[in-house]
């Protein structure tokens, strides 16, 4: 009697790896982007190298460590949504005892790479881990959980500018409004493709709450984003390079705008609108850079 051969198994260095989410590189470039337009803008276009390297290397450590701490909430939870079913703790394919290894040990090594830092940045790193680490709780309590985790992505802004300069100033809060609303706007489209879910399962997010205008939303906090990005540039006398960069993320998003109104929008059109906002970000920053040096 034949058998069929098993199935080879996963190994667990890969699971890690997919629990870390560093299979899925868009949401790990979507937070290096912030971070990136604050050292390049606060560094006049010319970071030190070493300098963006620990930023770079830090919002890995930083994004992986958030996933997983999302993963260990939401762990009963993920099973019984689509998009969450299949990650390494909602399978069981990793244990709690994994996960919770796993997170401490990213966040010691982001913790490593902020000790580069001036004193001033490391104090703002230690402030953004209460938001990282109580972030996934949000959904449960807070009707707008997504402004949170925008809140935790203005962190990348404040502590990557102050790396460079030790110290936060005006145009520091004009980005970091910038990429609160920005960030609002694509974590809503992202929610938008798990509306049926979380209204079944009862949980909070922002496509919930705004109901039938999710995409005006969404369109408003793309034009909030793009008017403060203008007003930096003026604010910052940034040249040509930035107005072209700025002009086509605009254009850009009044195309995904045009999408969301659509109705019956296929399920996957939410996850590539997301991950277009990942290069429309490297955009906005190539303009950054040109429109400071040259």
């Amino acid at each position: 009697m034949l058998t069929q051969p098993q199935q080879n198994p996963v190994p667990s260095w890969l699971r890690i790896i997919r629990l870390l989410r560093w299979d899925k590189p868009a949401g790990r470039l979507i937070l290096m982007v912030p971070a990136l337009w604050a050292v390049f803008l606060a560094a006049n276009g010319i970071p030190p190298v070493p300098l963006v390297g620990v930023i770079i290397l830090g919002t890995l450590a930083t994004s992986g460590a958030g996933c997983v701490i999302n993963d260990l909430w939401d762990r009963d939870i993920d099973p019984q949504v689509e998009r969450t079913r299949d990650r390494p703790l909602a399978s069981r394919a990793l244990s709690i005892q994994v996960g919770i290894i796993v997170t401490l040990v990213a966040m010691c090594c982001a913790g490593v790479l902020a000790l580069y830092l001036n004193s001033y940045t490391f104090w703002l790193c230690v402030a953004a881990v209460p938001v990282i680490v109580f972030y996934p709780s949000a959904k449960r309590v807070f009707p707008i959980p997504q402004l949170v985790l925008s809140i935790a992505w203005g962190f990348a802004v404040l502590i990557s500018w102050s790396a460079v300069t030790a110290n936060l100033q005006p145009a520091t809060w004009i980005l970091w409004g910038a990429t609160v609303l920005w960030t609002l706007g694509f974590d809503t489209v992202y929610a938008m493709s798990d509306r049926e879910d979380d209204q079944r399962i009862g949980i909070n997010s922002s496509a919930i709450f705004f109901g039938d205008y999710a995409a005006e939303a969404v369109g408003v906090f793309f034009v909030g984003t793009a008017g403060l990005l203008a007003w930096l540039g003026v604010v910052m006398q940034l040249h040509l390079g930035f107005w072209l960069g700025l002009g086509i993320a605009i254009a850009l998003w009044a195309w995904q705008y045009t999408r969301l109104c659509q109705k019956d929008l296929p399920r996957p059109a939410y996850g590539e609108i997301f991950r277009q906002n990942v290069w429309i970000g490297f955009i906005i920053l190539a303009g950054m850079i040109t429109g400071s040096i040259f």
